[in-house]
């Protein structure tokens, strides 16, 4: 028999090697999903450089540009279009669907003095003067009359402030980054808060929103309207001025601008098929310089058109392993059975908008143990696709089964039948 010392000593070193075993196995478990993420990110790292590598560079003139997917708001193409810029008239976007969505557009509004006060180009309204407030909206998009767009200003927010607060708080809620509104009608301004302007990505996400509004279509792609004041003493005839409509097939909407500031700019937008396409363009050129944003624009547009398809990435018919489950209750009298479960993912359609030669990115996230309970429709985990190193969709994981935990009764269920059934044995003389 062995000393104690020998024993306690023997009971030691069991004890290390067990603890030492359990640190490596975790060591390993954590080296391998290290590993597994870095695979991934090495991926989508790779990805990223082959599209930079293919990336083409357009000849603009614009200082800042953005190409635009209007059902994601993806950015395809940009040209510094994340700058603060000063933005002229195609700020009137934004006032004409704030008139559509908080207005009535069959209300009269009536014009200030300030209102009245506006530079050219301007409707020429005088102060006290009434309209319907559909007009004015007609007035503000054809012409881009800068008076209509304070009274239109006034009547829904109050004063020309509290519809700037409007305004800035409905870029947010479109999801603009970088976006500051002090007038509705474009004019150069600023403020101790900042310069009034916009980014070119944000300008295209404005558009892209506005897109969704069937009024705003209407609105901006009228040709020409005629409409008077209420009292019927004047008459007016507006004429749309976007050239962009007559310049490609499925030219959808746009607005133009220029200040001494921000410079000729523009915002339009395309239809061919399941494809939408924005563009925005900010300090396109000066005086003699007017029909760059129409070039750049059509440069941007084919390129998009030449590019870009919908393709279906989604992986369909993917098998999941099963994963083990701890701690749940055995379907059957069997202490060493495994309890395992099917992870489930609903099928899906998934079409994205790319080039040929961008690469969709799929990471499963998914446990290797699970711990019951577990009940029907429970998320397990998730499947992300990246296009480069945008992740574009994610779908949960679940499972399909109810699992439950087990419980200490299990074991005297057990028990008591094992000791019948050796008793039901012993009777039979087996």
């Amino acid at each position: 028999m062995l000393p104690p010392f020998f024993v306690v000593a023997a009971g030691i070193d069991t004890y290390i090697f067990k603890k030492a075993n359990l640190e490596v196995k975790r060591l390993k478990k954590t080296v391998l999903m290290i590993l597994a993420w870095l695979m991934a990110f090495l991926a989508v790292s790779q990805g990223v450089s082959a599209q930079e590598a293919k990336e083409v560079t357009l000849n603009l003139y614009a200082r800042s540009a953005v190409l635009m997917d209007a059902d994601s708001g993806r950015v395809l193409y940009e040209k510094d279009g994340y700058r603060h810029m000063p933005n002229a008239s195609t700020t009137k976007i934004m006032t004409c669907i704030l008139a559509i969505e908080s207005g009535n557009l069959e209300e009269t509004a009536t014009a200030s003095a300030y209102a009245a006060s506006m530079p050219k180009v301007h409707l020429g309204i005088s102060q006290g003067e009434q309209f319907l407030l559909k007009d004015l909206v007609y007035s503000l998009m054809l012409e881009s009359h800068n008076d209509s767009a304070v009274v239109i200003a006034e009547h829904i927010g109050g004063t020309v402030e509290g519809f700037a607060e409007m305004m800035n708080q409905k870029a947010k809620e479109i999801g603009c980054q970088d976006t500051y509104f002090i007038t509705p009608n474009g004019l150069d301004a600023q403020n101790e808060q900042g310069v009034h302007g916009t980014t070119a990505r944000d300008l295209a996400l404005i558009m892209s929103y506005c897109l969704k509004n069937e009024t705003f279509l209407e609105i901006t792609r009228t040709g020409s309207y005629t409409f008077s004041n209420i009292e019927g003493t004047k008459q007016y005839s507006c004429q749309n001025h976007n050239a962009f409509l007559s310049m490609m097939e499925g030219a959808l909407t746009g607005k133009t601008g220029f200040t001494g500031d921000a410079g000729y700019c523009y915002v339009g937008a395309l239809r061919q098929g399941d494809r939408t396409f924005v563009v925005a363009l900010l300090a396109c050129g000066w005086p003699n310089n007017k029909s760059y944003k129409w070039s750049d624009t059509k440069e941007l547009m084919t390129y998009a058109l030449n590019h870009y398809q919908y393709e279906e990435v989604f992986e369909h018919g993917k098998e999941l392993s099963d994963i083990l489950v701890h701690h749940a209750m055995p379907t059957a009298w069997d202490l060493n059975q495994e309890i395992k479960v099917s992870p489930y993912l609903k099928d899906a359609e998934l079409k994205v908008l790319k080039k040929p030669d961008e690469e969709i990115h799929v990471i499963y996230d998914l446990p290797e143990v699970l711990k019951a309970p577990l009940h029907v429709g429970e998320e397990i985990g998730t499947v992300s696709y990246y296009l480069g190193e945008e992740r574009i969709a994610v779908y949960p994981i679940t499972v399909q089964e109810e699992v439950e935990e087990f419980h200490e009764k299990w074991y005297l269920s057990y028990i008591l039948q094992e000791f019948f059934m050796r008793k039901e044995l012993e009777l039979q003389g087996i």
